[in-house]
């Protein structure tokens, strides 16, 4: 390949040391092993920050990006774009990026105008919807792919129609290690004379070192003189959730099967020079994770390439490298195999040096110099491809192909509207209204948003944002009469419930918040509570009459359902309730009126997006169709001459044959308008339901009929509706909850707008 596509400027992305993590380490060994590679480009990092602080780094990292801050991968795109990077980099994990199932990288990767090389950490054969959008548009917006084993190219082709060559193979680099037998380096760590079986890296339930213990015993009535070390740190993200409980239980376990005195733990996160000298220790490694799925593995891939003989479960990276007999594979979950595994490598020891010599002579192949020069060549490539069917440089920068402006996030008026029993109904101007108490909508609305922005990340902090949940959860759970199974809705500001059962909207509603907690939330109290309040409230909607209440609830099943998808009184109550909204739309739609009743009132749109949601995942065609249709119709008697978006408006509705009400508008229209047009898009990827979502949100900020705002943007506050000569300055929690649910589905739709620019793969 020509020397002229040798890239100058190379930017890496990704999780950067001091940071604790593989990714991290991946990073800051190829970065460091391509600038050796090629002395004359300049090499540099922008390092992803889990925390507000960031880290101490080196002076390769030039730019840095806040993993849950969308903006910050905007900001990064135009450092990149303006200093001229060659080519990009991106480390890949679904884990290390922001937003739902990492998505907040697409921003970035909308943006940038150069060649962009993505390395897979992780490639899922099974994804589940978010995992899969995200993926096939990581795919579409890189032009080369790099997996470190022929299994990735493989998923590649199959799951998600990647052509082979768009991806290269290139190993997981390893540092050059000399072949030295391990008793060299045993006196130093206090071992000499006994056999060392190692197990290193980030510590955490899937590595399934509890069977290697609970073979243990075996092992040592045969070779008694063995010790197995455990080397790493708790991954710090297990540590903020629960401690130590893992380390601890396997500490516990050592003890009761008598092997106490053969098991080191070393908990700490090492250095490269550190580990080195643990892996010359070492005579055997152990790697018994636990799922199969698993596609890179750094510390195999290290351990392997010094010449040490390895046992592992058949995961997939695993299967690979150690394939004809350069290493020995057993069983998930088998105490029994490990034994049987380690024992037959001890007990033979000319079979375990022959494994040692030819994973040493494979891993000469791995060494980082090899290993950079590879993604040398994918560069050259990418930017080969890149010329032959260049970007339009110039032209994706005009303003209606840039990303949509939205406000920032603030919150100052919901926690202002909140307390420790839930959220007020309502506000006089910015003040909460105490006379009029709370109400189970209101805290359903919140306790939804609550879970949309932890998706989102960023701003509140994690421990605002879930002590707000909190309240609003508790709220719903006292709202349940568990005997009835029915949810009460109004509360006096004295705590007192202010009748028996709330309406049906209501109950529905609260269903909708349930459902969104058990299909979304990431603290496990929050998602079982809320999967029960589910469960206990679902089946009286079946005797519901009101047509919103039924789309209240499927929108809460679809939700509950990204979690339990077998769930089969779930799936049967969906059946029945998609069922009953097509037969009301049969019943009442003609050409002229494609409606569901003989009048449009409010929360309108919901009953097209919960057909939308059903028939796309049931499957139904016909309840598709007719959501589409429903809504397509909606938008067209809510938009005026001028294009602006105008809510069928609260005082009198509209009747057919009739004069439709223009005023009072309401948030709450608006709000389920967004909703509804951007999931039209995501399930048909037609372009003009994300002009109505945006028409519709821009109502919000005063493209309306009177020019007005209702978001106030010092406040966080929305005014509760448009009259026809002002706007209601009242800021209650219905209609700030609109905006901010609003603002919150257009965050997470963002990265979704197809770029025209670039081709399909």
């Amino acid at each position: 390949m020509s020397t002229s596509l040798l890239p100058q400027r190379i930017a890496f992305l990704g999780d950067y040391l001091p940071r604790l993590c593989g990714i991290a380490t991946f990073t800051h060994d190829l970065s460091e092993a391509v600038a050796s590679a090629a002395p004359d480009a300049d090499c540099y990092v922008g390092a992803v920050n889990d925390r507000v602080e960031g880290y101490e780094y080196q002076q390769r990292v030039r730019f840095e990006l806040l993993e849950k801050d969308l903006d910050s991968y905007r900001r990064a795109a135009d450092f990149l774009n303006f200093n001229n990077a060659d080519v990009l980099c991106v480390q890949h994990e679904f884990g290390i990026y922001g937003g739902p199932a990492g998505s907040h990288l697409l921003a970035l990767l909308k943006e940038v105008r150069m060649p962009v090389v993505t390395t897979l950490h992780t490639i899922l054969r099974e994804p589940n919807t978010s995992q899969r959008k995200v993926m096939e548009e990581l795919v579409r917006r890189s032009d080369r792919l790099v997996v470190m084993a022929h299994k990735g190219a493989e998923i590649l082709r199959e799951t998600y129609g990647v052509p082979d060559a768009k991806v290269d193979i290139i190993p997981h680099g390893i540092p050059d290690m000399p072949f030295v037998d391990s008793s060299f380096y045993k006196g130093q760590f206090g071992v000499e004379g006994r056999k060392v079986l190692l197990t290193f890296g980030l510590l955490g339930p899937g590595k399934g070192i509890e069977h290697v213990i609970e073979a243990l015993p075996e092992i040592v009535r045969q070779h008694p003189n063995v010790v197995y070390l455990i080397l790493g740190a708790t991954h710090p993200q297990l540590v903020a959730r629960e401690g130590e409980r893992y380390r601890l239980s396997l500490e516990r376990l050592a003890e009761e099967r008598g092997v106490k005195e053969h098991v080191i733990f070393y908990n700490r996160f090492v250095s490269q020079e550190d580990l080195k000298e643990f892996i010359g220790a070492t005579d055997i490694y152990l790697t018994p994770y636990l799922n199969e799925a698993q596609i890179t593995s750094g510390t195999l891939a290290y351990v392997f390439g010094a010449g040490k003989a390895v046992v592992s479960t058949p995961y997939w990276h695993a299967q690979e490298l150690l394939a004809d007999g350069r290493g020995v594979l057993v069983p998930f979950r088998d105490p029994t195999a490990i034994t049987a595994g380690v024992c037959g490598l001890l007990d033979d020891p000319p079979r375990k040096e022959k494994i040692r010599h030819d994973a040493y002579a494979m891993g000469r192949e791995m060494i980082w110099p090899a290993v950079a020069q590879r993604y040398l060549e994918s560069f050259q490539h990418a930017r080969s491809d890149r010329k032959a069917s260049p970007r339009a440089a110039f032209a994706g920068w005009t303003l209606a192909s840039r990303p949509y402006d939205l406000p920032p996030l603030r919150l100052d008026h919901i926690v202002r509207m909140s307390d420790g029993t839930g959220i007020f109904q309502h506000a006089i101007f910015n003040v909460p209204n105490f006379h009029e108490g709370y109400c189970t909508d209101d805290n359903a609305r919140a306790f939804i948003l609550c879970n949309l922005l932890d998706e989102l990340g960023g701003q509140p902090p994690a421990e605002n944002l879930g002590k707000l949940a909190t309240s609003y959860l508790a709220f719903l759970a006292a709202a349940l009469d568990y005997t009835s199974g029915r949810f009460r809705n109004f509360m006096s500001h004295e705590r007192r419930w202010l009748e028996e059962a709330g309406s049906e909207d209501s109950h529905a509603r609260a269903l909708w918040a349930a459902g969104t907690g058990a299909g979304r939330s990431r603290n496990d109290g929050h998602r079982r509570l809320a999967a029960q309040l589910f469960e206990r409230g679902l089946a009286v909607v079946a005797s519901f009459s009101s047509p919103r209440a039924w789309a209240f609830t499927l929108l809460g099943i679809h939700e509950y359902l990204r979690q339990s998808a077998s769930n089969t009184a779930v799936n049967e109550a969906r059946v029945v309730l998609t069922e009953k909204l097509v037969t009301l739309w049969k019943s009442c739609a003609t050409e002229h009126w494609p409606w569901f009743e003989p009048s449009a009132t409010y929360d309108n749109a919901r009953l097209c997006q919960a057909l939308i949601f059903s028939g796309q995942w049931m499957p139904h065609p016909e309840a598709f169709e007719i959501g589409l249709k429903s809504l397509r119709w909606l938008a067209s008697i809510q938009k005026t001459q001028s294009g602006h978006f105008r809510p069928i408006g609260s005082n009198g509705f509209y009747q057919r044959d009739g004069a439709r009400a223009d005023f009072d508008q309401q948030p709450v229209e608006a709000q389920a308008m967004v909703s509804a047009c951007l999931e039209a898009f995501r399930a048909t990827q037609d372009p003009a339901w994300l002009r109505e979502a945006k028409r519709a949100f821009e109502w919000f900020l005063g493209r309306n009929d009177l020019g007005l705002p209702l978001y106030d943007s010092s406040t966080g506050g929305c005014g509760d509706g448009l009259h026809h000569d002002r706007v209601n300055e009242n800021q209650g929690a219905e209609s700030t909850l609109a905006f901010q649910l609003s603002l919150a589905e257009m965050n997470c739709a963002e990265h979704l707008i197809t770029d025209p620019l670039r081709p399909a793969v």
